[in-house]
């Protein structure tokens, strides 16, 4: 009878170190958490109102910012689809476009518009040779002169250039 008591006071005693060790290791793992939390917060000071600088000067500074923007990308909804000339043979070109634009503003604009953007980029990539596509300076020119048709066009409607950059993101000829 002893030592079945002895044994059951063993075992007891084993699982509470088993509870003693699990609930030690709990709590440094929500300890490093916490302190974790607490230290990895934004080390970026937090600017705050000057006697000087009044609420519409601070609304004036974000709104020029504002039209710095970040950098937001449009995609045209489809790729363009066009039969160049060659030398030899005529050959079939697929562009896939997205326009680089600064602010949300911009970008909305230019969804809006999407329409004679694809219009103006179409018009400008039918006037190419294969020729001139085959080789990368014809691809940039191309690129370079479909902006500024984009540009030109969008000044003419919106009364600003909206769009920063044309993006070729896929290129094939057959």
């Amino acid at each position: 009878m002893a030592e079945e008591s002895d044994l059951e006071i063993e075992e007891a005693g084993g699982s509470n170190k088993k509870k003693v060790i699990i609930g030690g290791a709990v709590g440094v793992v929500v300890l490093a958490v916490i302190l974790f939390f607490v230290f990895s917060g934004s080390e970026e000071p937090v600017e705050t109102l000057s006697d000087e600088t009044t609420a519409s000067e601070a609304v004036a500074q974000t709104r020029s910012s504002a039209d710095v923007g970040s950098a937001l990308y449009v995609a045209m909804p489809r790729p363009f689809v066009f039969n160049v000339p060659g030398a030899s043979r005529d050959r079939i070109v697929q562009i896939k476009v997205q326009l680089l634009v600064r602010g949300d503003i911009n970008e909305e604009v230019a969804k809006k518009h999407i329409p004679l953007i694809e219009g103006t980029l179409l018009s400008v990539f039918s006037t190419t040779t294969a020729d001139e596509l085959s080789t990368s300076a014809g691809k940039e020119t191309l690129r370079l002169t479909a902006l500024d048709k984009v540009q030109a066009a969008m000044e003419s409607v919106e009364g600003s250039k909206v769009v920063e950059r044309v993006l070729f993101t896929g290129f094939v000829m057959q």
